[in-house]
């Protein structure tokens, strides 16, 4: 039997992580793509209204929305230690 490259007892998951990974391989990924582009359009308009503080403040938000899909989608692929 082939040994999986996450079967090493020393990096798995703690109990917090496979939690939070179980909840969020629920949401749809697209949630996330969704909320990046709703961040861009709302700093647009904040933009547009001379609110330049609030809108980079909002604009910032797209980045971290992407990493969660990429974080989301990779749980759904492999599932908490690649073992699901």
């Amino acid at each position: 039997m082939a040994k999986n490259k996450n079967d090493n007892p020393e990096h798995s998951e703690g109990p917090v992580a496979t939690a939070i990974e179980e909840q969020t391989a629920k949401l749809p990924s697209d949630i996330f793509l969704w909320a990046a582009l709703g961040s861009m359009a709302v700093s647009l308009y904040l933009q547009s209204q001379g609110d330049r503080d609030r809108s980079l403040f909002v604009g910032q938000w797209a980045a971290p929305f992407l990493l969660l899909g990429v974080y989301n989608k990779l749980v759904k692929l492999e599932g908490h230690d690649g073992q699901d």
